[in-house]
C-alpha cells in the first residue's frame, strides 16, 4: 500500500462491516490514536522521535520515503466478539483453492514456512498426499506434535546444530 489517499479508509467502509470496524476502533482506542498521530507527524517531529534512538541525527541527512502502510486484519470472532483486531498473519483462500492471499503483517523468516504450508494445505489438498514425503524430508516435524515428541525435538536440534556448524551443547528439552 504505497499509493492511495488518506480517504481510502472511508471507501472501504460498507454496511456489512461498519459495526465491526467501529468496534475494532473502540476496543483499540489508544492504538488507533497512536497510529493516527504517527501518520500525521511532520518531518521535524519524526526526527525528534528518531533522536530518541540516534541522538545526533540531523534532518538534512535523512529523507522521508513512502515505505507503505501496515494492513491489519479486523474481523468478528467467537472469542473476541465484534471488531477483533488480529496481529500477525492470516492466509485466506477461495473455497476451491484457486487463489490465496496473506493478510496482516508480512511474514518474516520465523513464520514464512508455516504460512507457505498453510497455503499448500488450503490450495493444493489433492496433491498434498503425494507431496507429503518431500515435505517431511524437508521438515521432519511436519504433521507431528512436538509437545508429544520431545525426542524429535532433540533430533531436530542436533541436526540443525550440525548443519549450522554449532559446537555448543544443546539445552535439554523439557
Amino acid at each position: 500500500m504505497k499509493t492511495g489517499s488518506m480517504f481510502d479508509l472511508f471507501g472501504s467502509v460498507k454496511p456489512h462491516n461498519v459495526i465491526t470496524m467501529l468496534a475494532a476502533g473502540a476496543k483499540n482506542l489508544s492504538l488507533t490514536k497512536y497510529l493516527i498521530q504517527q501518520v500525521m507527524l511532520s518531518k521535524e517531529k519524526r526526527m525528534e522521535e528518531l533522536r530518541e534512538f540516534i541522538p545526533n541525527a540531523r534532518s538534512e541527512d535523512w529523507d522521508l520515503l513512502v515505505a507503505g502502510q501496515r494492513v491489519q486484519v479486523i474481523k468478528d470472532t467467537a472469542a473476541g466478539g465484534k471488531g477483533t483486531l488480529q496481529f500477525g498473519t492470516e492466509v485466506v483462500s477461495a473455497a476451491d483453492g484457486s487463489i490465496a492471499a496473506l493478510l496482516g503483517a508480512s511474514p518474516g523468516a520465523s513464520t514464512a514456512v508455516s504460512v507457505m504450508l498453510e497455503v499448500i494445505e488450503k490450495c493444493f489438498p489433492q496433491q498434498l498426499k503425494a507431496w507429503e514425503p518431500k515435505i517431511k524430508e524437508m521438515i521432519p516435524s511436519y504433521g507431528v506434535s512436538l509437545a508429544k515428541n520431545p525426542e524429535l525435538i532433540r533430533e531436530i536440534h542436533a541436526s540443525t546444530a550440525r548443519t549450522l556448524g554449532l559446537n555448543r551443547e544443546l539445552q535439554p528439552v523439557v
